[in-house]
């Protein structure tokens, strides 16, 4: 299959720097309305109602810096309750060559689709979602919900507090001329993983998947329908993506907000919150 992967090199120094900046940079609303929830539940359990008649299947995508066990376990808790549950790996290439994989992924799968994407996931979930009238809901945690125009590195830096910034950072030459990404692994509990314990850091640290800096500088080339129903939400100890980045892209979505108190990690440190809107957009997705 052909894909449009960039074969740019964005690996000279000055250049990458200017790349992994775009995170730092302290820049400074929407009017769109949105419904806000502040969710009062703090663990996972298992408990979930039966799923709906023809429920849609679930389909979780991961975001920088983690792979898919990322979403063990909301797997774990919504397989166990009956939904259909995909955990889709991320290549992390570029916004264009991962929507394009996770469009094939789609192609694959009859009926209703909920989408959940994480972190810079939004993007990609947000490009499928314009093309792919499967899907009927989308679960944005700590995640992009961009505009056309748009990338991780503009949005990220609309408001201070990020701590993706190139002393936290290293990267290694990948292949086609591109750049990876990682967090440095004694970093990663500071910037990534807050709310978790010493070990869950030490496994994610060490497990973390790299992105490309290209696919931080991608641009949107497409938005999710304004009818698909969504929710963003919200970490409020976040030091990746700013709390205040995240409210104003799920209020110009018109998103319904759901507050975890989490850093970025939401579906590690919070799993019974990103289950339960789940659930919620299954139930609508189902309809």
């Amino acid at each position: 299959m052909n894909h449009p992967m960039s074969t740019k090199a964005v690996g000279t120094a000055a250049l990458l720097a200017s790349v992994l900046l775009g995170f730092a940079l302290l820049i400074g609303n929407s009017k769109a309305a949105s419904h806000t929830v502040r969710s009062a539940h703090h663990s996972h359990s298992g408990a979930f109602a039966h799923p709906p008649k023809n429920a849609p299947t679930i389909v979780l995508v991961h975001g920088a810096f983690a792979d898919s066990s990322s979403w063990d376990p909301e797997v774990a808790d919504l397989t166990r309750a009956g939904y259909p549950v995909i955990s889709f790996a991320d290549p992390l290439r570029g916004v264009a060559y991962d929507s394009e994989e996770l469009k094939d992924l789609l192609d694959t799968i009859n009926g209703p689709v909920v989408l959940v994407g994480h972190s810079y996931a939004g993007m990609v979930v947000s490009q499928v979602a314009a093309e792919d009238s499967q899907v009927k809901a989308l679960v944005y945690v700590a995640a992009f919900i961009p505009k056309v125009g748009e990338s991780v590195n503009s949005l990220n830096s609309m408001f201070p507090g990020s701590e993706l910034v190139p002393a936290n950072l290293h990267t290694t030459a990948a292949p086609g001329g591109l750049t990876d990404v990682y967090i440095d692994q004694d970093k990663y509990g500071q910037v990534y993983a807050g709310g978790l314990s010493p070990a869950q850091i030490r496994v994610a640290a060490a497990t973390q998947r790299p992105i490309t800096a290209q696919a931080l500088a991608d641009a949107a080339t497409a938005a999710a329908p304004a009818s698909t129903p969504k929710w963003e939400i919200v970490a409020t100890e976040d030091n990746a993506v700013p709390t205040k980045v995240e409210e104003f892209m799920g209020r110009r979505a018109g998103a319904t907000l759901v507050y975890a108190n989490s850093g970025h990690d939401v579906p590690a440190a919070q799993p019974g919150i990103v289950d339960g809107v789940i659930i919620k957009a299954a139930a609508i997705a189902a309809r």
